[in-house]
């Protein structure tokens, strides 16, 4: 276990400092922006972004606690999946943000140890609801993403792309931690996961 704890010591410290990379190309590497967005709305998108990215951090750090403390290894396997997943959409979000002239959230060190431990507690509680809080994480995050794909300026098309992909992957990893038994989780949990989610994004818009 003292190994596990290093490794994953090891994978924050990559998640928050180092720089992300993607396999798979860029959504928005072929769309052209061809109407220039005005400094206001670079600002706004560059803000969303970096609630993006940020989310994406939390994600890490969810599936990476989660992932330590699984017991089923196909529940491992999934969880590692979507984890490779997340640190592409990291890569994405990182790269707009700066195109945006912005920057990344100051407070992601205290989200990722937040969320790092949320979900060791999630995955030591059974695999069903390990996978059940991995299935709700995403579906919020699947509409977080809904949200921001109508606030963003209309003309921004390649925020847009980049946005509509990680819903995508979002949503095949929900209907993978269902198909392999994740349970649905209690009102009161998913009301709880709402409102630590709107603290988040309500405080990296800014900082």
């Amino acid at each position: 276990m003292l190994d596990r704890l290093i490794i994953e010591f090891d994978k924050g410290l990559k998640t928050l400092a180092a720089k992300a990379h993607s396999v798979r190309p860029y959504p928005d590497q072929n769309i052209a922006q061809t109407i220039e967005l005005s400094s206001a709305e670079k600002r706004h998108a560059a803000a969303l972004m970096r609630i993006n990215h940020c989310g994406e951090v939390c994600a890490q750090a969810l599936y990476n606690g989660q992932a330590l403390t699984a017991k089923n290894p196909q529940t491992v396997q999934a969880l590692e999946q979507a984890s490779k997943e997340e640190t592409e959409h990291l890569a994405w979000c990182e790269k707009r943000i700066y195109e945006l002239g912005g920057r990344t959230s100051s407070l992601n060190p205290i989200w990722y140890a937040g969320s790092f431990t949320l979900g060791a507690i999630a995955g030591a509680l059974g695999d069903r609801w390990n996978l059940g809080f991995l299935a709700e994480t995403e579906r919020q995050v699947g509409a977080h993403l809904n949200r921001h794909l109508d606030e963003l300026p209309a003309s921004d098309a390649k925020s847009r792309a980049i946005l509509k992909q990680m819903r995508t992957d979002e949503a095949e990893h929900a209907a993978t931690a269902v198909d392999l038994g994740g349970a649905e989780l209690p009102t009161i949990v998913k009301a709880a996961m709402q409102g630590m989610s709107k603290i988040m994004t309500s405080t990296t818009y800014h900082l």
